[in-house]
């Protein structure tokens, strides 16, 4: 007999429900704490319902932090357990009534109905689990690293406004020796007053002796001549900004060691494709998860919001499909990112690129065609566990 135990997460309490695939309710909808108690409660109970040859599923949605812990916990202990898409759970609540409820009462016998359908569903593994930490790295990463970028973009503003002949006369604003200079000096003004001697001092140390007394006296010059404004306000500003951006960096840096730490224990075959590096490579690793849950490439690719849209309807047909976008956009951004370094470096993807490029595809559109070929390379390379033999 299978037995199926539902159970809607919240934040304080879950609300669980068990059934048998006989159609005989075990334990009617009850409330147990989000704490270890309830969690042995949880257990006991399923224990009570159940005899030793029973095959017992555990499905509750993915519902972010709220479930890691409960999830945790019957993974200890050797339970089945089944993390249902929100979205799925809601398609097929509304399958079996017309009316409009939901309540978590419902939400718990609805899971404990879908485990019993028999819908492809798989089961949670440990490997699954413990790569939450490395998804909690790399998002965390991912949002420090967009965070940088909106501060550097806040540089660019202020510097327009104080100094903005500075852009002209450096590759890039956003470099060592330039925060350095506008930390100690965050305006034409600051800079036009500035004695020569420090001036080169500071610019060729923070450069480590790229920039010497000749581009100190270009900017002292420019600044001189400056059009930037005077604004104490703007200056203060700029100065906490570029301290902000190094506290980033420092704190990049730590995550990315730590995330390389990791994906040095992993040992994974992708990581000998050319092109994908620590980055890009524990992302890929972290958002599609325990692969052993993907029947196909095709699926990983429907994962990742990669494969086409397709619209039929009579003698309808949509011409030009789109990119679906409606999976993990994190996982699609790593690929579509990797795929451009591996195009770069590997001949085979590169020559696959070019044939698209000369089908007439825009670049984007070729990008997305090699992205789908790196999901089915990564997807043969994590089953197989061996590592890359470029074709060409």
């Amino acid at each position: 007999m299978v037995v199926s135990v539902g159970i809607d997460v919240a934040k304080d309490k879950h609300d669980c429900f068990i059934h048998s695939s006989e159609g005989k309710v075990l334990a009617d909808v009850f409330t147990i704490s989000n704490n270890m108690d309830g969690f042995h409660t949880l257990l006991e109970k399923i224990q009570a319902c159940t005899a030793p040859q029973d095959k017992i599923r555990v499905g509750l949605e993915a519902t972010g932090h709220y479930s890691y812990n409960l999830l945790g916990f019957l993974l200890d202990n050797g339970l089945a357990t089944y993390v249902l898409n929100p979205l799925r759970t809601n398609l097929y609540r509304k399958s079996l009534s017309l009316r409009k409820t939901k309540t978590d009462r419902v939400d718990a016998r609805t899971i404990a109905a879908m485990l019993l359908s028999d819908a492809g569903l798989k089961p949670y593994t440990d490997t699954a689990y413990h790569n939450e930490e490395l998804k909690s790295l790399t998002r965390y990463r991912f949002d420090k690293v967009k965070e940088r970028a909106k501060l550097k973009t806040s540089v660019s503003r202020l510097v327009c406004i104080l100094f903005p002949e500075l852009e002209k006369l450096v590759p890039t604003l956003h470099m060592a020796s330039v925060y350095a200079l506008l930390e100690e000096f965050p305006g034409a003004k600051q800079v036009a007053g500035a004695h020569l001697t420090s001036l080169k001092s500071l610019l060729e140390k923070a450069s480590k002796g790229r920039y010497k007394r000749d581009v100190a006296l270009s900017i002292r010059d420019a600044a001189r001549m400056s059009i930037g404004s005077r604004m104490p306000a703007k200056s203060l500003e700029l100065q906490h900004t570029i301290r902000l951006i190094r506290e980033l960096d420092a704190e990049i840096h730590e995550i990315e060691a730590e995330i390389e730490t990791m994906m040095d224990e992993i040992r994974s075959p992708i990581m000998t494709i050319p092109g994908i590096g620590y980055r890009m490579g524990a992302m890929i690793l972290a958002e599609a998860g325990d692969l052993s849950r993907f029947d196909s490439p095709d699926k990983l690719l429907a994962y990742a919001g990669m494969s086409p849209s397709t619209y039929q309807s009579g003698q309808l047909n949509n011409c030009y499909p789109h990119m679906e976008k409606r999976g993990s956009r994190y996982l699609r951004y790593a690929l579509f990112n990797a795929t451009k370094y591996v195009c770069l470096w590997d001949p085979a993807f590169a020559a696959y690129l070019a044939k698209k490029r000369a089908e007439g595809k825009h670049y984007n559109v070729a990008i997305s065609h090699a992205a789908k070929k790196l999901v089915r390379l990564i997807f043969a390379m994590e089953k197989s566990r061996q590592p890359y033999r470029s074709a060409a």
